[in-house]
């Protein structure tokens, strides 16, 4: 059933595994404890960040799936997808699976894309069981969108550290785990902002407008949920993402926390917090995951990882940055 932007599930597809890879600079913070492969180093024993990066995004793909108990054969499909150039991540590691791929491209909100998509394959009985997966590198990243590292670059105070990280999310019909109940599929919003290093205040109007639409859509109010989990953002998008939808008459102050926000230890040099694919994958498969299990605290959460649809070229021709933010509304074992 399809409301506006936003589609129901009625058989309710569970999230019944995940698995997390993450950096030490991400492992020093709150996710370092939930995170099933923490790093002692970046380089993941590969001689390249981009290899490294995939085989992360593989280590994550595989301990899912063996978390569910699942086999190689009854993985329908995997769903994936991350920001370096024609998706190679994601693309090699499912070559080293050999199994059905969906490649994906929606930048940072790659992992709320996957479990929309691989909800509704689930869902409506297209698949049995689907993985949805995404990643990123911080040092790849960097010298996709910004500057070789070599260059020792100047960060400006509004920019995000991109996560080194990966998390991989097993959906399925049939087994435990907090459900999928609709998700909200997001329009590309763009506000004017060229920064290349201002990511937060040029995703925020996109996750405003997918939260405002998510509401409008199912007709609950933000405290129908115990978090509403906005995800690269970091501090400054945060805050901006608070006064979008506090503009049109709607307050989420109480109950918004932004993965960039949280990802890293709050120390001055973190600047705005994390961003990155990586970044949402790993704070919703690790800590978040936890916690619905748990049926604590967090029973309800919207989960709205937020992406820029830049490149380096339509950035060099001073293109503005289009952004686009999905939701996905995920409840806990408990209810």
């Amino acid at each position: 059933m399809q409301q506006g932007n936003t589609v129901f599930f009625p058989n309710r597809p569970k999230i019944v595994a995940t698995a997390t890879v993450a950096g030490p600079k991400e492992c020093a913070g709150v996710v370092g404890e939930y995170v099933d492969f923490p790093l002692g180093d970046d380089m993941f024993g590969e001689s390249t960040f981009e290899r490294a990066e995939r085989k992360m995004l593989l280590a994550a793909l595989r301990r899912s799936v063996e978390k569910a108990g699942k086999s190689r054969e009854e993985i329908d499909v995997i769903v994936s997808g991350d920001l370096l150039n024609q998706i190679v991540s994601a693309s090699f590691a499912a070559r080293e699976t050999g199994l059905p791929f969906l490649g994906i491209y929606s930048a940072c909100s790659t992992m709320s894309e996957g479990l929309l998509l691989a909800g509704m394959l689930v869902d409506g009985g297209y698949a049995k069981t689907a993985v949805a997966a995404t990643g990123s590198h911080f040092s790849s990243a960097e010298r996709q969108y910004r500057y070789p590292l070599e260059l020792g670059t100047t960060r400006p105070p509004q920019s995000q550290w991109t996560v080194t990280g990966a998390g991989s999310a097993v959906i399925s019909r049939i087994g435990e785990g907090p459900a999928l109940t609709c998700a909200t599929v997001g329009r590309v919003v763009d506000y004017g902002v060229s920064d290349v290093n201002n990511m937060g205040a040029a995703m925020a109007p996109a996750a405003a407008d997918t939260i405002l639409s998510h509401l409008r859509d199912t007709g609950r109010e933000p405290s129908d949920y115990d978090l509403i989990l906005t995800g690269d953002l970091g501090a400054l998008g945060s805050r901006l993402c608070k006064d979008l939808v506090w503009e049109k008459g709607v307050d989420i102050f109480a109950n918004h926390v932004d993965c960039g926000e949280i990802v890293y230890r709050v120390v001055e040099d973190e600047f705005q917090g994390g961003s990155g694919a990586g970044c949402s994958a790993v704070v919703f498969n690790s800590y978040i995951y936890d916690k619905l299990r748990r049926g604590g605290s967090l029973r309800k959460v919207l989960f709205v990882a937020t992406g820029a649809l830049l490149s380096t070229v339509t950035s060099g021709q001073g293109e503005t940055i289009p952004c686009i933010a999905h939701a996905v509304a995920v409840e806990g074992d408990a209810l």
